[in-house]
């Protein structure tokens, strides 16, 4: 039977502080069960010690039953890969050695190094291992999976496909695999919400029992069975999906101060009693008896120690300000970038929410990229506003300016006070990492470093390119709190769709180039789901000219 155990397991990296101890949960055969907490608590590091890469300090962690896993950049260090190649890494580990050795094989007969008798042994064991089968399962999956037709996984480089037609494959070929035990880091982020929504049902759909790490709120509240919650060092579990997190987390922080102050309580009661006892016998020492019972009892009770406190919530804390600018913020006049959509109008005004939708691959980022100024719009005009200071954030937080520099001095640039430089990277839980360099943060520090630069530039127009993509769950949602504040304008691409609830209308790219005005979030996921039936849907406008 499949299942996860990990019992007492403690981590720390090289030359590091501990970053868990005593991280123990089991995930029964068929849970859909998820790993969930801020980032930085080690929840990758755990997918990672569960499939042998990191060895821990101490305790274990056991897979039963064949396994695979993903990590969350798949697909995206080996461009110049073939598909199969890729695939190979995905392949039970007898298919993976026979394949690699297949490709090692081809080249060699490529390059003249081989003289045939080498390819015919390796594909000789690649068809006794069932590869020619495993070859028709992974086009199947290709052909599902990648918009353009795959004519040949041998010759198809991984690069010529998008993050997310790259993601979607591998998880599809996952998936339906048959294997045991899967083990999904962030397996949403790069996907549009109509391969979200398709990521859930195959999840529900699937034999396999499924540990992942997902900040897609709405993914753990309609796919995850159990969470295992990493907070304060250790964890705990939740034995339902997302829906009822909060209440549970706000019980059990409620159990932890009961059950600490009960024994803050009977401590003092203890150490009171011993106290009067020893006053008794030196007053008679008939009562000395008494007095060491009262005094051995109390020591017993504070050497078993206290209860676990409640967690200290660390959420941070973000105060994007805004300021005032003139009615008319952006102006889009027949506005196309590089032939990805047909031009189109819309004009966005002062305090408005406005989400940029759409499959991947249509252009969003472009158009975004295009109302930065960054890039100029293949045909049409693009005209701000007066008094319009535009702040951006970029999807996979590109920021050349802040390579090779630490965080407190990228800061400290913007605040020039070392004081006020500190208490702000305290509020996005940044003061342990100020003296590191930007590009050795993980991507959900690096998103708060952005959002921290946007806070203290003092924009009024935000351009937000999945914003929420690498942020935890905390994070996000401080982020949210504060753009419902925010004096000033907002434009965002998300797949996030927790995020996107709070936009104010929608401009919907569709897959042929046409562009959609939506009025709500409801019209929007109507049209995600079913883009086909534009036309019919209420309030739906075509702004293409």
């Amino acid at each position: 039977m499949s299942s996860i155990s990990v019992s007492e397991l403690d981590y720390a990296p090289p030359g590091g502080d501990s970053l868990f101890f005593d991280v123990s949960f089991g995930i029964s055969p068929g849970d859909k069960a998820a790993l969930i907490g801020p980032n930085g608590v080690g929840k990758s590091t755990i997918l990672r010690i569960l499939a042998g890469e990191l060895e821990a300090d101490s305790g274990e962690a056991l897979i039963t039953g064949s396994f695979m896993t993903m990590s969350q950049d798949v697909g995206m260090s080996r461009p110049d890969d073939t598909l199969r190649e890729m695939l190979i890494d995905f392949a039970v580990p007898e298919v993976r050695q026979a394949g690699k050795k297949l490709v090692a094989a081809e080249k060699a007969m490529a390059d003249g190094t081989d003289d045939g008798m080498g390819y015919a042994e390796a594909l000789a064991e690649w068809g006794d291992l069932g590869g020619y089968e495993i070859d028709a399962q992974w086009a199947a999956s290709a052909e599902r999976s990648v918009k353009s037709k795959v004519d040949d996984l041998a010759t198809r480089l991984v690069g010529e496909l998008s993050g997310g037609e790259r993601k979607r494959l591998v998880l599809d070929v996952l998936l339906t695999s048959g294997v045991d035990v899967l083990l999904l880091d962030e397996p949403d982020n790069y996907l549009d919400i109509p391969t979200r929504v398709w990521l859930e049902e195959q999840i529900a759909a699937c034999k396999s029992t499924i540990l992942m790490v997902s900040h897609d709120r709405t993914i753990l509240e309609r796919s995850a069975t159990k969470l295992v919650i990493i907070e304060g060092s250790g964890c705990w579990v939740h034995g339902g999906s997302y829906e009822s997190f909060p209440d549970a987390r706000e019980q059990r922080q409620k159990r932890l101060g009961d059950a600490l102050k009960r024994w803050n309580d009977e401590e003092r009661r203890l150490y009171r009693h011993m106290k009067i006892m020893k006053q008794r016998a030196a007053a008679n020492f008939k009562n000395a008896t008494k007095a060491n019972a009262a005094e051995t009892r109390w020591e017993k009770f504070v050497a078993a120690g206290p209860p676990p406190p409640p967690v200290t919530d660390q959420q941070i804390k973000v105060r994007l300000r805004g300021g005032d600018s003139a009615r008319r913020v952006l102006a889009l006049d027949d506005v196309q970038t590089d032939d990805l959509f047909f031009p189109f109008s819309d004009e966005i005004f002062f305090g408005e929410r406005v989400g940029l939708i759409g499959p991947n691959g249509t252009g969003k980022t472009h158009l975004l990229r295009a109302l930065a100024g960054d890039t100029e719009p293949t045909e049409g005009a693009i005209k701000l506003g007066p008094r319009t200071s535009i702040g951006t954030f970029t999807q996979i937080n590109d920021r050349p300016d802040f390579v090779g520099r630490e965080i407190f001095d990228i800061i400290r640039e913007r605040l020039n006070n070392d004081e006020a430089t500190m208490k702000a990277l305290g509020r996005y839980r940044l003061s342990d990492h100020g003296r590191q360099a930007f590009e050795t943060l993980s991507g959900g520090q690096k998103a708060r470093i952005e959002v921290l630069c946007l806070e203290l530039e003092g924009h009024n127009v935000l351009l937000l390119d999945e914003p929420t993509d690498n942020l935890d769950i905390e994070s996000s949602e401080a982020l949210e709190e504060a753009l419902e504040g925010f004096e000033g304008t907002v434009v965002a691409v998300s797949h996030d769709r927790t995020f996107l609830e709070g936009l104010d209308r929608f401009v919907m790219i569709n897959d042929d180039g046409d562009v959609y005005g939506l009025p709500d979030f409801e019209v929007a996921m109507q049209a995600l789901a079913e883009p086909d039936k534009l036309g019919s849907i209420r309030f739906a406008k075509n702004l293409v000219s």
